[in-house]
């Protein structure tokens, strides 16, 4: 997916077609550059037999040779173009071939192509094919995800979603259920992804893009395999071993001496948009003949030999295909089956075995070993740079707008799953067509896991393709729109009321124009928080469900003249809903026209500073003052000046403003920023000019607006901050935290805009980031002989901050951001990007990144002592993913005919403790028996394998949301019991544990176990219970714990 600069000179002498197959290639950085010369010095190195190359126990290299494709879901073409131009190829073909031949093998990773194809390609022979293939192992599904997932950017939602969703078709349409990773493309890798993976059953893991000066390290020292422990607080429960690919990644070495065609690849490169007529594609490799093949021979075990080297065992993983292989998958196997038959007649003088292998048989022979493996703590591989002056530091921040919608499209459907599971449990006959609502929300789910590819929310794919992950989600949040609205309002939902029943018309009312809202909190928690409704009236009163009328704040809105915020406050129970009366009226607030507990709040607008008059600052403090915070803002420069947290009152001096820094678009300048990569051009520069400010004190919040200009006479401004300030009491979180929003764009062309937030905190440039808002990583800031900015640069999923021996600073996020502490006290926090360059490759296919969008992310804000802040960020991060749902189900119009009130009796709401945070709660649809060896029965036996979805399992899962001794008594372990928790939703009658995905009951998953030079020290670590008789389950600090859960028949 990217090309150093160095290349651009060779890659400039290979024809078209040639260069668009090396750009995957290309891709594996710095050391990939060698790989020619390599190829060449290693054929009078590795054929001695007193080269290192040779074994120690002089017994043959056994080569394990993986045939796979590396299918992207998007990236440069869409999933359309590319199941046209290839993808439904290489499953007919290879399925064809593998048939013919018992000794063949393939691993399928990604399964979006593969139910693609499955559903609108295959044939009923084919499916019968593929389902022999898959009992007999020689077709084995790997990862089992709907996509191969970004492991920086991607929430942890996300990740265990389209995992899900994938494991669910494979083990109802199959009874497979994969045991091996192959994570070979991500952009570095997260320690979450390796306990996700152990809780999901597996029992090996395998990864590729890590930095190229520590996998030369790791490669030396024989280091790339090792048992790595993830999470600092499961420890050894959920390690897995982790195989680290070698520079050649997971493409077979193209370079061939004897020959101007790439090597290995003789079905060529994919052509788009459609595929030649004749079947002859460009860049075929030369034919295995007996002419070839000694040299294809001789170059392959060469490079068998190099690779072997740099691992303990004599056991060689040689992937066999790249980006775009084997849609013509008899020619692939007709030239290699004669090579590999070569190799192992002359394996006595190579030194070398050659067999077809999929990736469970590597690893099965790894692991007869019987050796004793290193351990890697909880530490990540983030960053990933490839090169000296490539950091893949960019993508942090590349496409925000994708990242923000795709993270507003998962909480949506976390709310949908949750309402249509509470519906579907309390009224199984209800009007709302289950199959209608399944629909709605399997697409959601599709198109949410779908953007998880590396390539997706990643930004790093092309314009087109974004557009088109965009397209699926907004069509698909649509759906799940009518499904919300149908849940809430149709008769028998969840309040037994019809809102037009309902009727809060006063006699004293005058003619306002009324309008209807329900407010929902997806969360296992009661909540106490505000929430905004853009309204375009002057004033409004707002009434609950009772008829009473309920605190509110009215202003104008930051966002347009035409229309108004107006901030209600509300209190809602766990996974319960409320509705509420708005009455509008264009005659705003006055004496005589009261509004009743609704605040008219009223700016106060300052005059606008000038940088180049900041002499003194500091001299004119105007304070902001909550429960918890007083702000103080500078009338001298209208930016922060500090913030005192009340509770210990204690001040921080603080400033935030915006910071760009140049990027080069210019190849032959120097080093260059893109999608991928993060390579500045200096150290940043203010992004603006002047700066003006507005105050709106309210009873609610107090909003502060703050407008930055990029120069001194423009009328419009370039960024904003939007401050608001909770005015509240007690100890309510919403009390704790300083909402921000933003706005930032079109930026000019090649900059990068950071929100750099100043302190008086002595960090020594060290910050915490979030691994997926799951686990929290130490990041210290490291200087390199070359590109030390950009390699300081850290993913922030939802949670970053600095702290002192005094005081921390959180930043909570809703989407994805680059994040870095370039100085002492310093957070900074990457928006926006726009770039373009003129590399050939990028231009070739259109990733230059020239995003010329405005974009509106939003920052939670939490300061105080390092134990305040400890209980509330896991906490807030959850909350702010995971804000009401707000569906107005009617526009404003005139009251109708008056009735009596027609209250409505509220459902009991579902609380859990609040270290507990309930990660899922769904009704996945997926219809197999819970007994494995019965849904083997069953899938082996029957003719008809057309599953009707099965509505009565209930996929439950509850988080742990602290790590060990992070908090003296949020730390500890929780028991509860499940059937009390979950009797507001109905009667519990089964709990079984499952593994994270579903797929196995726990008590009878045995994953492998790998020794370790700890492996004695290790406590035996006992089988959680499958659902006590008392339903009591005790969770510990930052576990998973999945549970299927049928409730009674009267519910449903």
């Amino acid at each position: 997916m990217h090309v150093s600069n160095v290349k651009v000179a060779h890659e400039s002498r290979l024809s078209f077609h040639t260069s668009r197959f090396f750009s995957s290639l290309k891709r594996f950085g710095g050391t990939a550059r060698l790989l020619a010369a390599l190829a060449l010095d290693v054929s009078n190195f590795c054929l001695n037999q007193q080269s290192p190359c040779s074994s120690a126990e002089d017994q043959p290299i056994q080569t394990f040779v993986i045939p796979h494709s590396h299918m992207d879901v998007g990236w440069v073409y869409t999933i359309q173009e590319s199941m046209h131009a290839y993808a439904a190829n290489v499953y007919t073909s290879v399925t064809q071939e593998l048939s013919k031949y018992k000794d063949r093998r393939f691993i399928a990773v990604e399964q979006e192509f593969f139910r693609l194809w499955w559903d609108t390609v295959a044939s009923d022979s084919l499916k019968k094919q593929v389902r022999q293939l898959v009992t007999e192992g020689r077709l084995e599904f790997i990862i089992g995800g709907q996509v191969m997932h970004d492991e920086a950017v991607t929430d942890l939602d996300d990740q265990i979603l389209q995992m899900t969703e994938g494991h669910g078709f494979l083990y109802q349409t199959f009874g497979v259920r994969p045991r091996f990773s192959w994570h070979v493309d991500p952009f570095g890798a997260s320690a979450t992804t390796p306990v996700l993976f152990a809780l999901a059953g597996f029992d090996a893991h395998l990864i590729s893009r890590i930095d190229y000066d520590l996998k030369h390290s790791m490669q030396k020292n024989k280091k790339l395999q090792f048992v790595w422990r993830g999470s600092p607080s499961l420890k050894a429960k959920q390690e897995i071993f982790t195989h680290t690919m070698d520079q050649f990644s997971y493409c077979t070495p193209s370079h061939l001496p004897f020959s101007s065609s790439s090597g290995f690849y003789w079905n060529g490169i994919a052509l788009f948009p459609d595929p030649p007529i004749d079947g002859v594609y460009p860049n075929m490799s030369l034919p295995v003949t007996k002419e070839t093949v000694q040299l294809y021979a001789k170059t392959m075990v060469e490079n068998i030999k190099q690779r072997a080297a740099w691992f303990r065992t004599s056991h060689v993983l040689w992937p066999w295909g790249c980006d775009k292989q084997f849609y013509n998958s008899s020619v692939q196997f007709r030239n290699m089956d004669p090579l590999m038959k070569y190799i192992n007649q002359n394996s006595k003088e190579f030194g070398v075995t050659v067999q077809y292998a999929t990736l469970s048989e590597y690893f099965q022979s790894v692991h007869q070993t019987n050796l004793s493996w290193d351990v890697r703590g909880a530490e990540d591989f983030l960053p990933y740079s490839s090169e000296p002056y490539q950091a893949w530091t960019g993508f942090y921040a590349s496409r925000n707008v994708l990242k923000g919608v795709a993270r507003r499209a998962s909480s949506q459907l976390y709310a949908a799953e949750t309402l249509f599971t509470r519906y579907r449990v309390s009224f199984p006959d209800g009007p709302v067509a289950k199959d209608w609502a399944l629909e709605k929300l399997r697409a959601l789910r599709w198109a949410v896991s779908e953007v998880q590819h590396h390539d997706g929310i990643t930004g790093t794919e092309s314009p087109k393709v974004a557009e088109m992950y965009t397209q699926h989600l907004v069509q698909a949040m649509m759906g799940v729109d009518e499904l919300l609205a149908a849940l809430f309002l149709l008769p028998h939902n969840l309040a037994a009321s019809n809102i037009r029943d309902t009727n809060f018309h006063r006699k004293d009312a005058d003619h306002s124009l009324e309008q209807h809202v329900i407010i929902y909190n997806p969360l296992a928690w009661n909540v106490t928080t505000m929430v905004n409704v853009t309204i375009t009236f002057p004033s409004a009163i707002v009434y609950d469900d009772d008829g009473q009328p309920v605190p509110a704040q009215i202003q104008r809105s930051a966002q347009s003249n035409i229309s108004y915020d107006l901030f209600i406050l509300v209190e809602l129970g766990g996974l319960q809903h409320k509705k509420y009366l708005i009455k509008v009226s264009g005659t705003p607030c006055s004496k005589k026209s009261k509004c009743l507990n609704t605040y008219e709040a009223k700016a106060a607008v300052f005059e606008r500073r000038s940088v180049k008059d900041w002499r003194k600052t500091g001299r004119r403090l105007l304070p902001v003052l909550s429960e918890s915070y007083k702000l103080m803002f500078d009338r001298d420069t209208n930016l922060l000046h500090s913030i005192t947290y009340l509770q210990e009152n204690r001040r921080v001096r603080m400033t935030q403003d915006f910071w760009e820094y140049d990027a080069n678009g210019d190849v032959k300048a120097g080093p260059i920023s893109d999608n991928y990569i993060f390579s500045a051009n200096g150290s940043a520069v203010r992004a603006y000019k002047a700066v003006a400010m507005e105050i709106i004190p309210g009873k609610i919040v107090t909003e502060i607006r703050q407008y930055f200009y990029r120069e001194d006479g423009d009328e419009d401004y370039a960024f904003s901050i939007t401050t608001r300030v909770p005015e509240c009491s007690g100890t309510v979180l919403q009390c704790h935290r300083l909402e921000q929003s933003y706005s930032l764009g079109p930026l000019h062309i090649n900059t990068e805009v950071v929100l750099r937030t100043s302190s008086s905190l002595k960090n020594n440039r060290t910050l915490y980031s979030d691994d997926n808002g799951y686990q929290m990583m130490k990041r210290i800031y490291k200087k390199f002989p070359n590109n030390t900015l950009a390699r300081n640069y850290f993913p922030m999923v939802r949670t970053a901050y600095i702290e002192d021996d005094l005081s921390r600073l959180v930043l909570l996020s809703d989407r994805a951001h680059g994040v870095s502490s370039q100085a002492n006290g310093q957070l900074e926090v990457m928006l926006h990007r726009r770039l373009w360059n003129n590399l050939a490759w990028n231009l070739g296919y259109n990733l230059t990144l020239n995003d010329s969008s405005v974009v509106t992310p939003t920052l939670w804000m939490v300061l105080g002592s390092v134990g305040a802040t400890s209980k509330l960020h896991p906490r807030g991060a959850v909350e702010l993913q995971h804000r009401p749902v707000i569906m107005p189900i009617d526009q404003p119009r005139l009251p109708q005919k008056e009735k009596e009130l027609t209250l409505s009796t509220p459902v009991p709401p579902v609380v859990l403790p609040p270290n507990l945070h309930l990660l899922s709660l769904s009704i996945p649809g997926w219809n197999y028996s819970s007994h494995h060896s019965i849904h083997l029965s069953h899938i082996h036996s029957s003719t008809d394998l057309v599953s009707e979805p099965d509505f009565d399992r209930v996929l439950l899962r509850i988080m742990h949301l602290f790590e060990e001794e992070e908090d003296p008594e949020l730390s500890k372990p929780v028991t509860i019991n499940l059937k009390d928790i979950l009797r507001g939703i109905g009667e519990v009658t089964v709990l079984e544990e499952r593994s994270l995905t579903g797929t196995w009951d726990v008590t009878g998953l045995q994953r492998w176990k790998w020794k370790t030079a700890d492996t004695l020290a290790k406590k035996n670590e006992s089988c959680p219970s499958s659902g006590d008789e008392d339903f009591t389950v005790t969770v510990s600090p930052k576990e998973i714990r999945t549970f299927f859960v049928h409730f009674s028949s009267r519910n449903l």
